[in-house]
């Protein structure tokens, strides 16, 4: 499902809930730690689909191990993105040469618990997703906005190392299945070619939202 709204040179793979043949190196285990059941799953079966995807590129499998605020440390010359959440996970990769950064994010198709879009949403977005959810309203604009804000912070860290808040970044939700982001943030001298925008696609379907970004190398 979720390779609908990734670009070709992206490869991608998926499991509808937890893969029983799915098994960690031993030093994602180290790395994992003393945690419940139900996150030693996910952490397992989305670098199981991690893995998949690398064959994808025609890749090896690798430990795929928590770097830096819990991003995952891709083998050299690879970028990508995971993510996970009720009864989905999924990974997408990408031969850094063509690719700059990745970010894949899913949300349940359910609405954000009151009062969570006041936190997320700038007073613009809000204004907006007001005026899609009278014209649409079998989407739940609200989690999508933070599906979308969730992939651009994936895209977004890998590239600067840096920060970046629900209020970092204005999201224009279309309703074609595309998004555009306006990074808010000031990019410091340090980082001239930090990304001042993003442009991206989502998918509703089957209970879920999707939401990618995908930014090419520049030529």
């Amino acid at each position: 499902m979720i390779n609908e709204i990734l670009p070709a040179a992206v490869a991608a793979a998926e499991c509808f809930g937890d893969a029983p043949e799915a098994a960690l190196y031993p030093e994602e285990r180290a790395a994992l730690g003393e945690t419940g059941e139900a996150r030693r799953r996910e952490f397992t079966t989305v670098r199981h689909c991690a893995r998949r995807a690398l064959g994808g590129l025609g890749l090896p499998p690798a430990p795929l191990l928590p770097g830096v605020r819990g991003a995952p440390r891709w083998p050299d010359g690879v970028v990508g993105s995971m993510t996970h959440c009720a009864g989905y996970r999924a990974a997408a990769v990408a031969h850094g040469s063509g690719m700059r950064t990745l970010g894949i994010d899913a949300e349940p198709h359910e609405p954000l618990m009151e009062g969570l879009l006041d936190y997320i949403g700038l007073p613009e977005e809000r204004a907006r997703l007001a005026g899609l959810a009278r014209q649409y309203p079998d989407v739940h604009w609200d989690r999508l906005l933070f599906c979308a804000k969730e992939a651009i912070y994936k895209a977004w860290f890998p590239v600067t190392q840096r920060w970046l808040g629900f209020d970092g970044a204005q999201v224009s939700l279309l309703p074609d299945g595309t998004f555009h982001a306006r990074i808010l943030v000031a990019h410091p001298p340090e980082q001239p070619a930090a990304p001042g925008a993003f442009e991206g696609r989502w998918l509703a379907r089957n209970g879920l939202l999707l939401a990618c970004v995908a930014e090419p190398q520049h030529v």
